[in-house]
């Protein structure tokens, strides 16, 4: 039995006759670029979040750099950043002229580890980023309450975490700003890149919309030097759609989580994804660890059965900071963890008969 890692085909079928509508609505109307359709999203995904405001923009990787620049945050500046995430999270840091600090991770959550903020503050240290990794929400009390002590800004990276939350609040309402991704294979994806922003602070909304759209206030009105990062009519128009399906997508991805776990709890030799109290995960991934796991992940591969790692080498150890001189020891959790972790096929339309061939060939694995 074939089983993909993701099959996006799936969802579009069923939502087709929704998706087509609204995407030759834009069509019709050529509601391409700033249109109703983006605004119409913006509102709608402020609502769901329960935001004050949402900006969208082109892409996630945008959003947090144009973030940083709406904090006033460049050369001589640092920001503390996860050790484990995608390269977005410290590369819009750098581009912006300031300096990655890394942090080490939680063994349990993959989030940030708290314990270890507040001895990487230093003078020059102006926010920080915490990442709703794979899914599951950071510790953003804590979290919140160091930054207010060393008064830092405080951006939330939700790429991964759409509906995710903490004690029934959803994630990206807790910081100064939080920037969420669209890409196509997020839990709410568009079809092609795309991203938002959401802040607290009109005036700052106001910055942000003008950075985002070459610095205009209003047509030919610049009153900054901004960047052209924009949703198309398109994507806001599909993303309007999915919106409206992602808490049960999300109920889907929490099932097909039980399921894995239901499976595979009793085997000694992997760890299987936690949830924290008083957190909803939002499982964008379905992540597991174990020693072996580039055997097991060859293993499976030869049963037809895809896995990916997200992600193989931690963030410190990219060659991109080659130069700081990182070590393993620097970084033990993230150091261990990028040698453990593999994720597992998942996907709201996923079969139980999937889920159990997975299983099955896992069990079957000479650990």
């Amino acid at each position: 039995m074939n089983v993909d890692f993701l099959d996006l085909k799936q969802q579009y079928l069923s939502i087709k006759d929704e998706i087509d509508a609204a995407m030759f609505g834009v069509i019709a109307s050529s509601a391409f670029i700033k249109s109703k359709p983006v605004a119409d999203f913006e509102k709608e995904f402020a609502d769901y979040l329960g935001a004050e405001h949402v900006i969208s923009c082109a892409n996630g990787t945008d959003a947090l750099e144009i973030c940083l620049r709406g904090f006033n945050i460049g050369a001589g500046d640092e920001v503390l950043v996860p050790a484990m995430s995608w390269i977005s999270t410290s590369e819009v840091v750098a581009t912006a002229g300031a300096t990655p600090v890394f942090v080490d991770i939680d063994a349990e959550t993959f989030c940030i580890d708290i314990s270890k903020i507040e001895e990487k503050i230093s003078n020059k240290t102006k926010a920080i980023i915490p990442v709703h990794l794979y899914g599951h929400p950071a510790d953003m009390q804590t979290i919140l309450e160091i930054a207010q002590k060393h008064k830092l800004k405080v951006i939330e990276d939700c790429a991964q975490a759409h509906g995710a939350e903490i004690d029934g609040k959803k994630v990206g309402t807790f910081g100064d700003a939080a920037t969420f991704s669209f890409f196509p294979t997020k839990n709410l994806g568009a079809f092609g890149d795309a991203g938002a922003i959401v802040v607290k602070n009109i005036d700052l909304k106001n910055k942000i919309s003008a950075i985002a759209n070459h610095g205009q206030e209003e047509r030919h009105e610049h009153i900054l030097h901004g960047r052209n990062s924009r949703m198309d009519g398109i994507q806001a128009a599909i993303l309007s759609v999915k919106l409206k399906h992602l808490d049960k997508w999300g109920k889907m991805r929490e099932q097909v989580a039980r399921h894995y776990c239901k499976e595979l709890g009793q085997l000694k030799n992997i760890s299987l994804p936690k949830e924290q109290p008083l957190t909803k995960h939002a499982y964008h991934l379905f992540v597991i660890k174990t020693e072996k796991r580039d055997e097991l992940k060859e293993f499976l591969e030869a049963r037809q059965i895809t896995t990916l790692i997200h992600y193989p080498k931690a963030l410190p150890f990219q060659l991109c900071y080659k130069e700081y001189g990182f070590r393993e020891t620097d970084f033990p959790i993230a150091s261990k963890i990028q040698k453990q972790i593999l994720s597992l096929p998942f996907y709201p339309e996923i079969s139980e008969e999937a889920i159990h061939h997975v299983s099955q060939n896992i069990k079957d694995f000479p650990f």
